[in-house]
Parts: C-alpha cells; sequence; structure tokens
C-alpha cells in the first residue's frame, strides 16, 4: 500500500497577538489549528 503523502513536522514562530487570532478562528470555526494552516498553505498556489 502507497502512501499518499509523507508528513514532515515543521515548527513555526508567532507573536502572541498571531496565536490568538488563530486559536480564536478555530474555536469559532471549530477546525483543528492544523486543518486552517494546511488550508492557507493550499490557497498560496492562487496567488501565483
Amino acid at each position: 500500500m502507497k502512501k499518499k503523502w509523507a508528513a514532515k513536522r515543521i515548527t513555526i514562530n508567532l507573536a502572541s497577538y498571531e496565536v490568538e487570532k488563530l486559536e480564536n478562528f478555530c474555536a469559532q470555526t471549530g477546525r483543528p489549528v492544523t486543518d486552517v494552516i494546511r488550508e492557507l498553505i493550499r490557497r498560496l498556489g492562487t496567488y501565483q
């Protein structure tokens, strides 16, 4: 069985207001932080 994708762990440094904004968004939408960040990264392709 082949894997669809390989996971790679990354670490980012965020300012406290950025963390608060991200956590508030996730709480309001009921989505995990990981899913929100993945979606934002996928959208980067639309800006090229």
